[in-house]
């Protein structure tokens, strides 16, 4: 036979938690093998979970591993099928970052990662080494626990290929995908028919496009078929893993899983005939002339013959690519939900300001609602488990949201009545429980502590007071909110003789992290920040999007309001706003940001940009 079927792997895994990663681990590996697959690709770190930050120095983290190895190798998954495996392993006193192919019970190879990633969200060189000896395998003693589960006493450390006698097998980790010299060139010129990426890759906007471009562009110039798994979720820090695990043949994609789902565990299998890579390769000239001028890779021989698939080949698929503001609505959503049901807790509290920020996180709470009510066979363990009801059946979105999401308008006299109603009309709109709380009282007590210590009353500007006593009285009504937001999260549900509490949302969008315009531990301070990352111009456009999307007309009216933060006394001749205070728009602001981070400028290179702009 000719054809081969492979599989690729969408995991939900959570940092620490091996009992839950090995459950997904074996799930996904018998829904491969229920497709008659010969080749499962799991996730960079999948064992322990990619997020272990300093605990990958602790020597349990390890062992632990290595003992959910032994759990695999003991229950036979392996027999009849390779599967890649990621997990940190030490080799010669030095931490790697690893994949671990076993076939039939038996560790093939321990292949250490080579070009790490350290940048942006990432530091893997704190605590791994990247793998320097290309093309070289050493013998490699397993831990004893191994030995005594399958009789192995030791396998092959290092970058070589896996070959069986009709097919050629190679691994490309993450960051090697996007480092200028990809180990899949030559991959593909020593004849690799298949290569295997376990990958640890978030989400960030119209990223998957650029990632499904090299993917495809390796694979068309080169040949070969190219098995990308990630992970989807959040494992239990800042980032959301968003899946879309892909198969790819000769610059063709044929799988892709979800981009954005509530599924812990999702398989996505094809089937090629891997003649096709031959003719393929064969008529592409100049690659004859490079191929035999290339270094080898060692060989990893397995005698037997892996391509016996029966399944039908697979066609051409086209990718699945989401408009940039259902990726606003579904990142963030689906990450706030993998952290709640992680948490212990029982929802979300939000101070609801009526503004377009706030408006934006709350509108992503009910976007996550949306997905819950749609996906409820897939969820509904958790949620039930989250809101504390075994025989909770919602009726709509909007009774989801009633249940787990809490807002509350914290307002003082400096509040306009406007933004209390859009605040209240959101709410009502998404089924949130809304309440108000006037602060006023907490703030004139401040005053008043102050005033007898000090004999000293701070004024507003528009008062004739300084530009000092004015931010002062700014912040402490903004720190007020942030401190009655954290003491309402803990009671609340205890006032509605419900047990357990909520994380705190913060709305607080990149713009003002940028230029500083924030009170630090007000909406700048929270558990979670669904809008850290958007720029104001993002925000506007997200709730654009969701006026339409999701049927909310309350929020044509906070965006048709100038964004301020209502600290100071509204009058017939002032109101406070946003760009006045900043004393520059938000549109500029954004693309100022843009010229920092993705061009990498400073201000010096700014001014000549924007100079020949």
């Amino acid at each position: 036979m000719s054809k081969i079927t492979v599989s690729s792997c969408n995991l939900n895994q959570h940092c620490l938690d091996f009992k839950n990663n090995i459950k997904n681990i074996i799930k996904s590996v018998k829904i491969a093998k229920s497709h008659n697959s010969q080749i499962r690709v799991g996730p960079e770190l999948e064992i322990c979970g990619y997020s272990c930050e300093d605990h990958y120095l602790e020597i349990d983290t390890v062992e632990h591993s290595w003992l959910m190895i032994e759990e695999i190798i003991k229950s036979k998954i392996t027999e009849n099928i390779l599967c890649s495996f990621g997990m940190p392993v030490i080799y010669n006193h030095t931490l790697y970052n690893c994949i671990i192919y076993i076939y039939n019970n038996e560790i093939l190879l321990i292949r250490p990662k080579k070009s790490l990633c350290s940048n942006g969200n990432y530091r893997e060189t704190r605590y791994f080494t990247p793998w320097s000896k290309n093309k070289k395998i050493f013998s490699y003693n397993l831990p004893i626990n191994i030995v005594k589960s399958n009789n192995q006493k030791n396998t092959m450390f290092g970058d070589a290929i896996i070959s069986f006698n009709d097919i050629k097998i190679g691994t490309e980790m993450c960051e090697e995908l996007w480092a200028p010299n990809s180990p899949n060139t030559d991959f593909g010129l020593q004849g690799v028919h298949v290569i295997c990426n376990s990958s640890a890759s978030h989400h960030q906007l119209k990223k998957l496009q650029y990632r499904t471009d090299l993917i495809k562009n390796s694979t068309a110039k080169n040949g070969g078929i190219y098995i990308y798994s990630n992970l989807i979720g959040c494992d239990g820090n800042r980032l959301y893993f968003d899946g879309s695990s892909l198969i790819c043949c000769n610059g063709k994609f044929l799988k892709q899983c979800e981009q954005f789902s509530v599924q812990k565990v999702q398989v996505s299998s094809a089937t090629i005939n891997v003649k096709e890579i031959d003719v393929y390769r064969s008529s592409i000239k100049s690659r004859g002339v490079q191929s035999s001028k290339i270094e080898l890779y060692p060989e990893i021989k397995v005698d037997t013959f892996l391509c016996n698939s029966i399944n039908e080949v697979s066609n051409k698929i086209d990718i699945k690519f989401y408009h940039s503001m259902e990726e606003i609505a579904l990142g963030p959503a689906l990450w706030l939900w993998d952290y709640l049901r992680k948490s212990g807790l029982s929802g979300f509290f939000l101070p609801l300001s009526g503004g377009s920020d706030s408006s934006s996180t709350a509108t992503i709470v009910y976007s996550m609602c949306k997905l819950l009510f749609d996906n409820f066979e897939l969820i509904k363990d958790d949620l039930r488990n989250v809101i504390k009801d075994e025989n909770f059946i919602p009726k709509s979105a909007q009774e989801i949201c009633s249940e787990i999401f809490y807002t509350c308008y914290m307002s003082t006299p400096n509040n306009s009545e406007n933004t209390r109603s859009y605040a209240k009309n959101l709410a009502l709109a998404i089924g949130a429980n809304h309440s108000e709380l006037d602060i006023q009282e907490i703030v004139d007590s401040y005053m008043k502590v102050f005033e007898d210590k000090f004999n000293f009353k701070p004024k507003f500007k528009i008062n004739n007071g300084s530009y000092i006593e004015n931010l002062s009285l700014q912040n402490l009504q903004a720190r007020i909110r942030m401190v009655l937001s954290y003491f309402c999260s803990q009671l609340l549900l205890t006032t509605k003789n419900k047990s357990g509490g909520l994380l705190v949302l913060g709305s607080s969008n990149v713009d003002e992290a940028l230029m500083g315009y924030y009170t630090k531990y007000d909406c700048s301070s929270a558990d979670l920040n669904p809008i850290g990352s958007f720029s104001k111009k993002n925000l506007k456009n997200f709730l654009k999007f969701g006026k339409e999307y999701f049927k909310i007309d309350i929020l044509q009216d906070i965006l048709d309001q100038k964004p301020t933060a209502e600290l100071e006394p509204i009058t017939a001749e002032y109101s406070q706003t946003d760009e006045e205070d900043i004393g520059i728009t938000y549109q500029d602001i954004s693309y100022l940001g843009m010229l920092r981070k993705e061009k990498n400028l400073g201000p010096v290179n700014m001014v000549h940009y924007l100079i020949d702009e």
